[in-house]
């Protein structure tokens, strides 16, 4: 296919709509797109259901990769559960879109969280691994989201988050959010306080 390009002037953002095919997955049919761009070097996707120019209000989640709970399913988060139940909702609608961005750890990287891992074993939570660190405990930014998003002819989406950080990202850069739906998965010993930092330190939503 003939590549599409988008760009951002007040950034040099290019971001190119690059391959495109079908995807039946144990959750439902998909589409599937890949995504390049010149600020990070990686290959972002998304997951998408329907015709999706100029539709509004269409279902969608931004997903940042977790390789130990999307691949190994690990405990120590909620992100794998997350993925899966916006994977089987979708599979039911007739438009929607999951980005899966290559933000792993929050924007920190595989090798950073797995010491940050190690660091909230010895009693820091979450927040205070990544500080200790030397990083912000949240670095993922959403223009490569919102670009994507324009990309796909989205005109207005309805957000499955429980993170404010990324309403305000996808709307600084021009995407209408319509509304929010909530994607509140079930705790387990592992991540419940995790979970509650999330809550009480990053403003996430969660009931």
């Amino acid at each position: 296919m003939d590549q599409q390009e988008i760009k951002q002037n007040r950034d040099s953002v290019c971001v190119a709509l690059v391959s495109r095919a079908h995807l039946p997955t144990r959750f439902g049919e998909f589409d599937i797109s890949i995504f390049e761009n010149n600020r990070d070097g990686k290959e972002h996707l998304a997951i998408t259901r329907g015709k999706l120019e100029a539709a509004t209000e269409v279902a969608v989640r931004v997903h940042s990769q977790c390789q130990t709970g999307d691949i190994f399913g690990s405990l120590r988060c909620d992100c794998r559960d997350q993925l899966e139940h916006a994977l089987m909702t979708f599979s039911r609608l007739d438009k929607a879109v999951l980005l899966y961005l290559k933000q792993e750890g929050r924007g920190i990287g595989l090798a950073n969280k797995i010491r940050a891992y190690h660091l909230q074993e010895q009693g820091l939570d979450t927040v205070e691994a990544n500080q200790a660190l030397g990083f912000q405990d949240d670095l993922r930014t959403y223009e490569m989201a919102a670009s994507m998003l324009r990309l796909l002819s989205v005109k207005s989406i309805v957000l499955f988050t429980n993170n404010p950080q990324k309403i305000d990202g996808l709307t600084d850069n021009g995407i209408t959010v319509v509304r929010r739906e909530k994607i509140v998965m079930p705790s387990n010993p592992y991540n419940i306080d995790y979970l509650d930092t999330k809550k009480k330190k990053a403003g996430h939503l969660l009931d």
